[in-house]
């Protein structure tokens, strides 16, 4: 099983020790995305609406990158600061997945690691290697 970790150069840099995504084999671990612009600013402050389409979008920016699609997604973990805001991102995760349903989880927080972001998401998506290249 080969293990690569994946950058996106449009996305934030890293702020600490990690990297925006790990396939491992079929798997792709998406490491927590927020809504940041390239230089690691908070895009859409006070919108916890807005701040979850940009975090999808950049989600979904990994995912493109391996050929992946949100229908690959079978799990995510979001990190709100306020759980009130469920029914207000719920229609927005609905926008992405389409049909598809990942398992997923929801916790509140009492803060993230960028002051002034209100959600973290993270994924892990199911994306079979081809037979031709599996090692």
């Amino acid at each position: 099983m080969a293990r690569v970790e994946i950058r996106i150069p449009d996305l934030a840099p890293p702020v600490s020790h990690y990297t925006d995504a790990v396939r491992a084999g079929d798997f792709l671990f998406i490491s927590g995305m927020a809504s940041l612009d390239k230089n690691g600013n908070v895009m859409a402050r006070e919108d916890v609406v807005q701040q979850t389409r940009n975090t999808m979008e950049a989600i979904g920016k990994v995912l493109k990158k391996v050929g992946a699609t949100f229908e690959s997604v079978v799990k995510v973990t979001v990190y709100l600061k306020d759980i009130n805001d469920r029914s207000r991102i719920n229609p927005v995760r609905e926008e992405y997945f389409g049909d598809a349903r990942p398992a997923s989880v929801l916790v509140e927080v009492s803060q993230l690691f960028v002051p002034g972001l209100l959600l973290e998401i993270d994924a892990v998506a199911y994306v079979p290697v081809p037979a031709t290249t599996q090692t």
